[in-house]
Protein backbone atom coordinates (compact mmCIF):
# COMPACT_ATOMS: atom_id res chain seq x y z
CA UNK A 1 0.00 0.00 0.00
CA UNK A 2 1.22 3.53 -1.02
CA UNK A 3 2.13 6.00 1.66
CA UNK A 4 -1.13 8.27 0.48
CA UNK A 5 -3.50 5.58 1.11
CA UNK A 6 -1.64 4.21 3.95
CA UNK A 7 -1.71 7.15 6.06
CA UNK A 8 -5.38 8.00 5.10
CA UNK A 9 -6.89 4.15 6.31
CA UNK A 10 -4.35 3.42 8.98
CA UNK A 11 -6.37 1.84 11.55
CA UNK A 12 -9.89 3.30 10.44
CA UNK A 13 -12.82 0.71 10.83
CA UNK A 14 -16.41 1.82 9.84
CA UNK A 15 -18.14 2.22 13.56
CA UNK A 16 -19.89 -1.19 13.56
CA UNK A 17 -23.07 0.55 15.66
CA UNK A 18 -23.60 3.66 12.93
CA UNK A 19 -21.22 3.12 10.08
CA UNK A 20 -19.48 5.96 11.22
CA UNK A 21 -16.63 6.66 9.11
CA UNK A 22 -14.34 8.21 11.84
CA UNK A 23 -13.38 6.66 14.70
CA UNK A 24 -15.62 8.15 17.68
CA UNK A 25 -14.34 9.40 20.88
CA UNK A 26 -14.86 7.09 23.63
CA UNK A 27 -15.30 9.05 26.65
CA UNK A 28 -15.61 6.12 28.86
CA UNK A 29 -13.81 5.50 31.63
CA UNK A 30 -15.04 1.70 32.43
CA UNK A 31 -17.02 -0.73 30.52
CA UNK A 32 -19.75 -3.19 31.72
CA UNK A 33 -18.99 -6.57 32.26
CA UNK A 34 -21.37 -9.95 31.53
CA UNK A 35 -19.86 -11.31 34.37
CA UNK A 36 -16.80 -11.04 36.94
CA UNK A 37 -13.81 -11.36 33.70
CA UNK A 38 -16.41 -11.41 30.96
CA UNK A 39 -15.74 -8.75 28.49
CA UNK A 40 -15.57 -7.43 24.91
CA UNK A 41 -11.41 -6.75 25.37
CA UNK A 42 -12.43 -3.39 27.04
CA UNK A 43 -12.72 -3.09 31.31
CA UNK A 44 -10.87 0.11 32.83
CA UNK A 45 -10.08 3.15 30.29
CA UNK A 46 -6.37 3.19 31.98
CA UNK A 47 -5.52 -0.09 30.03
CA UNK A 48 -7.44 0.12 26.30
CA UNK A 49 -9.94 2.22 25.41
CA UNK A 50 -11.45 2.19 21.97
CA UNK A 51 -10.49 5.38 20.11
CA UNK A 52 -6.91 4.75 21.69
CA UNK A 53 -7.14 0.87 19.94
CA UNK A 54 -7.56 2.29 16.56
CA UNK A 55 -4.66 4.67 17.15
CA UNK A 56 -2.59 2.48 18.14
CA UNK A 57 -3.03 0.18 15.16
CA UNK A 58 -2.55 3.26 12.71
CA UNK A 59 0.77 3.86 14.69
CA UNK A 60 1.98 0.64 14.35
CA UNK A 61 1.01 0.38 10.31
CA UNK A 62 2.49 3.74 9.79
CA UNK A 63 5.66 3.04 10.75
CA UNK A 64 5.73 -0.29 9.42
CA UNK A 65 5.06 -2.18 12.59
CA UNK A 66 3.54 -4.86 14.50
CA UNK A 67 2.76 -2.86 17.39
CA UNK A 68 2.31 0.30 17.95
CA UNK A 69 1.57 2.16 21.62
CA UNK A 70 0.03 5.45 22.79
CA UNK A 71 1.20 7.60 25.48
CA UNK A 72 0.40 10.99 27.19
CA UNK A 73 3.71 12.63 25.95
CA UNK A 74 6.34 11.64 24.06
CA UNK A 75 8.34 12.46 27.38
CA UNK A 76 6.12 9.32 28.87
CA UNK A 77 6.57 7.23 25.82
CA UNK A 78 10.68 7.63 26.30
CA UNK A 79 9.95 7.18 30.45
CA UNK A 80 8.48 4.25 29.23
CA UNK A 81 11.64 2.69 27.56
CA UNK A 82 13.96 3.51 30.45
CA UNK A 83 11.87 1.41 32.47
CA UNK A 84 13.06 -1.54 30.52
CA UNK A 85 16.24 -1.20 32.48
CA UNK A 86 17.54 -2.06 35.94
CA UNK A 87 20.27 -0.25 37.74
CA UNK A 88 23.48 -1.12 36.33
CA UNK A 89 22.58 -0.97 33.00
CA UNK A 90 24.49 1.61 30.43
CA UNK A 91 22.79 3.69 27.63
CA UNK A 92 23.86 5.09 24.57
CA UNK A 93 22.50 8.24 23.68
CA UNK A 94 23.14 10.97 21.28
CA UNK A 95 24.87 14.04 22.48
CA UNK A 96 23.55 16.75 20.66
CA UNK A 97 19.80 14.99 21.44
CA UNK A 98 16.16 17.25 22.71
CA UNK A 99 16.77 18.66 26.05
CA UNK A 100 13.45 17.11 27.79
CA UNK A 101 15.25 13.86 27.08
CA UNK A 102 18.78 14.58 28.51
CA UNK A 103 17.02 16.30 31.89
CA UNK A 104 14.38 12.68 32.09
CA UNK A 105 17.81 10.59 31.70
CA UNK A 106 20.86 12.45 33.70
CA UNK A 107 17.96 13.96 36.57
CA UNK A 108 16.06 11.26 37.22
CA UNK A 109 16.73 7.64 35.96
CA UNK A 110 21.00 8.47 36.50
CA UNK A 111 19.08 8.87 39.96
CA UNK A 112 18.39 4.78 40.07
CA UNK A 113 21.61 3.54 39.40
CA UNK A 114 21.49 3.65 35.06
CA UNK A 115 24.32 5.26 33.58
CA UNK A 116 24.46 7.16 30.20
CA UNK A 117 26.93 7.88 27.67
CA UNK A 118 26.52 10.96 25.45
CA UNK A 119 28.43 10.73 22.08
CA UNK A 120 28.62 11.92 18.82
CA UNK A 121 26.50 9.34 16.91
CA UNK A 122 27.16 10.91 13.73
CA UNK A 123 30.50 8.10 13.62
CA UNK A 124 29.25 4.81 14.42
CA UNK A 125 32.34 4.32 15.41
CA UNK A 126 32.31 6.52 18.30
CA UNK A 127 29.00 4.20 19.31
CA UNK A 128 31.47 1.04 18.98
CA UNK A 129 34.19 2.58 21.30
CA UNK A 130 31.15 3.33 24.12
CA UNK A 131 29.58 -0.53 23.79
CA UNK A 132 30.33 -3.43 26.50
CA UNK A 133 28.62 -5.79 28.08
CA UNK A 134 26.52 -3.56 30.38
CA UNK A 135 25.36 -1.70 27.65
CA UNK A 136 21.25 -2.51 27.20
CA UNK A 137 19.87 0.33 24.90
CA UNK A 138 20.95 2.93 22.36
CA UNK A 139 19.27 6.49 22.53
CA UNK A 140 19.14 8.04 18.95
CA UNK A 141 17.09 11.09 16.74
CA UNK A 142 17.66 11.38 13.87
CA UNK A 143 17.59 14.18 12.19
CA UNK A 144 18.80 15.55 16.31
CA UNK A 145 17.05 18.58 17.69
CA UNK A 146 18.33 20.85 16.69
CA UNK A 147 21.63 20.66 15.20
CA UNK A 148 20.10 18.61 12.21
CA UNK A 149 22.43 15.88 12.46
CA UNK A 150 22.29 12.67 11.06
CA UNK A 151 22.62 8.49 12.38
CA UNK A 152 22.98 5.86 10.47
CA UNK A 153 20.86 3.38 11.77
CA UNK A 154 21.20 0.73 9.62
CA UNK A 155 25.22 0.91 10.61
CA UNK A 156 23.96 0.96 14.65
CA UNK A 157 22.08 -1.98 14.29
CA UNK A 158 24.62 -3.65 12.49
CA UNK A 159 27.00 -2.96 15.53
CA UNK A 160 24.21 -4.69 18.03
CA UNK A 161 23.68 -7.86 15.70
CA UNK A 162 23.55 -10.55 18.34
CA UNK A 163 24.07 -8.39 21.18
CA UNK A 164 20.64 -8.29 23.73
CA UNK A 165 21.20 -4.30 23.05
CA UNK A 166 18.16 -2.10 22.01
CA UNK A 167 17.81 0.59 19.66
CA UNK A 168 15.38 3.37 19.62
CA UNK A 169 15.31 5.97 17.23
CA UNK A 170 13.43 9.30 18.14
CA UNK A 171 11.81 9.61 14.53
CA UNK A 172 10.34 13.03 15.60
CA UNK A 173 11.66 15.04 13.17
CA UNK A 174 11.34 13.39 10.83
CA UNK A 175 8.02 11.57 10.57
CA UNK A 176 6.82 8.27 9.57
CA UNK A 177 6.30 9.91 6.10
CA UNK A 178 10.25 10.50 5.69
CA UNK A 179 11.47 7.67 7.26
CA UNK A 180 10.95 4.34 9.23
CA UNK A 181 13.36 2.80 11.55
CA UNK A 182 12.33 -0.14 12.28
CA UNK A 183 13.24 -1.24 8.96
CA UNK A 184 16.78 0.03 8.93
CA UNK A 185 17.15 -2.02 12.44
CA UNK A 186 16.21 -0.72 15.05
CA UNK A 187 14.32 -2.34 17.82
CA UNK A 188 11.50 0.52 18.78
CA UNK A 189 10.66 3.92 17.17
CA UNK A 190 9.97 6.96 19.47
CA UNK A 191 7.78 9.87 18.21
CA UNK A 192 6.11 12.88 20.01
CA UNK A 193 2.87 12.61 18.19
CA UNK A 194 2.46 16.39 19.62
CA UNK A 195 4.58 17.23 16.53
CA UNK A 196 4.09 16.28 12.76
CA UNK A 197 1.42 13.16 13.60
CA UNK A 198 -1.17 15.39 15.42
CA UNK A 199 0.33 18.61 13.25
CA UNK A 200 -2.27 20.92 14.50
CA UNK A 201 -0.66 22.07 17.55
CA UNK A 202 -3.28 20.79 19.53
CA UNK A 203 -2.87 18.23 21.17
CA UNK A 204 0.28 16.83 23.53
CA UNK A 205 0.45 12.57 22.93
CA UNK A 206 3.58 10.46 22.86
CA UNK A 207 4.10 7.11 20.72
CA UNK A 208 6.02 4.10 20.95
CA UNK A 209 5.89 1.21 17.62
CA UNK A 210 8.02 -1.95 17.36
CA UNK A 211 7.70 -5.32 16.07
CA UNK A 212 8.86 -7.63 18.93
CA UNK A 213 5.65 -9.48 20.41
CA UNK A 214 7.52 -9.98 23.98
CA UNK A 215 8.77 -5.91 23.89
CA UNK A 216 5.33 -5.20 22.64
CA UNK A 217 4.29 -6.98 26.48
CA UNK A 218 6.82 -5.32 28.65
CA UNK A 219 6.04 -2.03 27.21
CA UNK A 220 2.64 -2.53 27.45
CA UNK A 221 3.04 -3.67 30.98
CA UNK A 222 4.55 -0.84 32.08
CA UNK A 223 2.37 1.87 30.11
CA UNK A 224 -0.85 0.12 31.77
CA UNK A 225 1.14 -0.08 35.21
CA UNK A 226 2.42 3.69 35.12
CA UNK A 227 -0.44 4.59 33.64
CA UNK A 228 1.11 7.40 31.17
CA UNK A 229 -2.20 6.85 28.87
CA UNK A 230 -3.79 9.78 26.57
CA UNK A 231 -7.25 10.16 26.40
CA UNK A 232 -9.89 9.35 23.54
CA UNK A 233 -9.76 13.12 22.54
CA UNK A 234 -6.53 13.37 22.14
CA UNK A 235 -6.00 9.92 20.24
CA UNK A 236 -9.02 11.20 17.98
CA UNK A 237 -7.11 14.03 17.44
CA UNK A 238 -3.72 12.12 16.36
CA UNK A 239 -5.81 9.64 14.53
CA UNK A 240 -7.16 12.38 12.33
CA UNK A 241 -3.74 14.31 11.96
CA UNK A 242 -2.10 11.11 10.45
CA UNK A 243 -5.05 11.34 7.96
CA UNK A 244 -3.35 14.61 6.41
CA UNK A 245 0.80 13.48 7.11
CA UNK A 246 1.80 12.97 3.51
CA UNK A 247 -0.08 15.92 2.49
CA UNK A 248 1.37 18.24 5.31
CA UNK A 249 5.34 16.91 5.06
CA UNK A 250 5.49 17.02 1.56
CA UNK A 251 4.51 21.36 1.93
CA UNK A 252 7.16 21.19 4.79
CA UNK A 253 9.56 20.00 3.14
CA UNK A 254 9.52 22.16 -0.06
CA UNK A 255 9.23 24.99 2.10
CA UNK A 256 11.88 24.20 4.47
CA UNK A 257 13.82 23.70 1.13
CA UNK A 258 12.95 26.98 -0.10
CA UNK A 259 13.91 28.32 2.89
CA UNK A 260 17.08 26.81 3.57
CA UNK A 261 18.66 27.58 0.54
CA UNK A 262 17.31 31.62 0.68
CA UNK A 263 18.89 31.58 4.57
CA UNK A 264 21.80 29.97 3.14
CA UNK A 265 22.75 32.87 0.82
CA UNK A 266 21.47 35.75 3.17
CA UNK A 267 24.75 37.93 3.83
CA UNK A 268 23.86 38.03 7.37
CA UNK A 269 22.95 34.40 7.73
CA UNK A 270 26.23 32.55 9.09
CA UNK A 271 25.77 29.19 9.01
CA UNK A 272 22.55 26.98 8.53
CA UNK A 273 22.07 23.30 9.81
CA UNK A 274 19.93 21.80 7.25
CA UNK A 275 20.31 18.18 6.05
CA UNK A 276 19.51 18.94 2.70
CA UNK A 277 22.36 20.64 1.70
CA UNK A 278 24.84 18.41 -0.04
CA UNK A 279 28.45 19.86 1.75
CA UNK A 280 26.24 18.72 5.05
CA UNK A 281 28.29 16.08 6.60
CA UNK A 282 25.12 13.49 7.02
CA UNK A 283 23.92 14.16 3.62
CA UNK A 284 24.85 11.27 2.00
CA UNK A 285 22.71 9.24 4.64
CA UNK A 286 20.14 11.27 5.08
CA UNK A 287 19.51 10.67 1.27
CA UNK A 288 19.42 6.87 1.69
CA UNK A 289 17.18 6.71 4.89
CA UNK A 290 14.73 9.66 4.61
CA UNK A 291 12.57 10.19 1.90
CA UNK A 292 13.32 13.67 1.81
CA UNK A 293 15.14 16.47 4.38
CA UNK A 294 12.08 17.64 6.22
CA UNK A 295 11.25 21.46 7.22
CA UNK A 296 13.30 21.85 10.47
CA UNK A 297 16.18 24.13 10.30
CA UNK A 298 18.54 26.26 12.51
CA UNK A 299 20.63 28.72 11.68
CA UNK A 300 23.49 31.77 12.96
CA UNK A 301 24.46 34.77 12.54
CA UNK A 302 27.38 36.58 11.19
CA UNK A 303 26.60 38.70 14.43
CA UNK A 304 26.96 35.53 16.17
CA UNK A 305 25.62 37.59 19.80
CA UNK A 306 22.99 37.03 22.18
CA UNK A 307 21.32 40.24 21.51
CA UNK A 308 21.33 39.85 17.59
CA UNK A 309 19.38 36.49 17.61
CA UNK A 310 17.25 37.71 20.16
CA UNK A 311 16.00 40.63 17.99
CA UNK A 312 15.66 38.29 15.26
CA UNK A 313 13.67 36.06 17.95
CA UNK A 314 11.29 39.23 18.69
CA UNK A 315 10.74 40.96 15.22
CA UNK A 316 8.89 38.33 13.36
CA UNK A 317 5.21 38.21 12.49
CA UNK A 318 4.73 35.16 10.73
CA UNK A 319 7.06 32.86 12.78
CA UNK A 320 5.45 32.64 16.05
CA UNK A 321 7.85 32.61 19.08
CA UNK A 322 6.89 29.26 20.76
CA UNK A 323 8.23 26.12 21.75
CA UNK A 324 7.51 22.56 19.95
CA UNK A 325 7.53 21.81 16.38
CA UNK A 326 5.65 20.34 13.25
CA UNK A 327 2.83 22.23 12.86
CA UNK A 328 1.11 23.56 10.14
CA UNK A 329 1.96 27.21 10.94
CA UNK A 330 5.68 28.44 11.22
CA UNK A 331 7.65 28.52 14.61
CA UNK A 332 11.14 29.99 15.80
CA UNK A 333 12.48 29.32 18.57
CA UNK A 334 16.03 29.79 20.95
CA UNK A 335 16.88 26.29 22.05
CA UNK A 336 19.37 27.85 24.61
CA UNK A 337 16.88 29.51 26.53
CA UNK A 338 14.18 27.38 25.74
CA UNK A 339 14.00 23.19 24.47
CA UNK A 340 17.10 22.48 25.33
CA UNK A 341 18.07 24.31 28.47
CA UNK A 342 17.84 22.08 30.47
CA UNK A 343 21.27 20.51 29.36
CA UNK A 344 24.35 22.41 30.98
CA UNK A 345 25.73 25.74 28.86
CA UNK A 346 29.46 24.17 29.13
CA UNK A 347 27.34 21.01 27.61
CA UNK A 348 25.68 22.51 25.19
CA UNK A 349 28.54 24.36 23.69
CA UNK A 350 31.17 21.30 23.43
CA UNK A 351 28.33 19.73 21.35
CA UNK A 352 28.52 22.68 19.06
CA UNK A 353 24.58 24.51 20.21
CA UNK A 354 25.41 27.96 20.55
CA UNK A 355 23.75 30.76 22.21
CA UNK A 356 22.82 32.19 19.76
CA UNK A 357 21.61 29.10 17.58
CA UNK A 358 18.21 30.00 15.91
CA UNK A 359 15.66 27.17 15.62
CA UNK A 360 13.19 27.34 12.65
CA UNK A 361 10.24 24.59 12.43
CA UNK A 362 9.00 25.69 8.75
CA UNK A 363 5.06 25.54 7.93
CA UNK A 364 3.06 25.02 5.17
CA UNK A 365 1.95 28.56 4.80
CA UNK A 366 3.17 30.43 1.62
CA UNK A 367 6.94 30.44 1.15
CA UNK A 368 7.10 33.78 -0.43
CA UNK A 369 5.48 35.11 2.92
CA UNK A 370 7.63 33.13 5.20
CA UNK A 371 11.01 34.52 3.00
CA UNK A 372 9.20 38.34 3.57
CA UNK A 373 9.14 37.76 7.29
CA UNK A 374 12.21 36.48 8.06
CA UNK A 375 13.66 38.74 5.79
CA UNK A 376 12.67 42.08 7.46
CA UNK A 377 13.83 40.71 11.00
CA UNK A 378 17.11 39.50 10.23
CA UNK A 379 17.22 42.76 8.05
CA UNK A 380 16.70 45.03 11.01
Amino acid sequence: MKAATKFIHAGAHPDPSTGAIMTPIYQTSTYVQSAPGKHKGFEYARSQNPTRKALEEALAIIENGKHGLAFSSGVAATDAVLKLLLPGDEVIASNDMYGGSYRLFTKIFQNYGIKFHFVNMQDPVNVKAAMNDKTKLIWTETPTNPLMNITDIGAIAELTKGKKIWICVDNTFASPYLQNPLDLGADIVMHSSTKYLGGHSDVIQGALMMNDDELREKLYFIQKSSGAVPGPMDCFLVLRGIKTLHVRMKQHCENGRILATWLKKHPKVGRVYWCGFEDHPGYNVAKKQMKDFGGMMSFTLKDDTIEAAMKVLSSTKVFSLAESLGGVESLINHPASMTHASIPREERIKNGLSDALIRLSVGIEDAEDLIEDLNQAISK
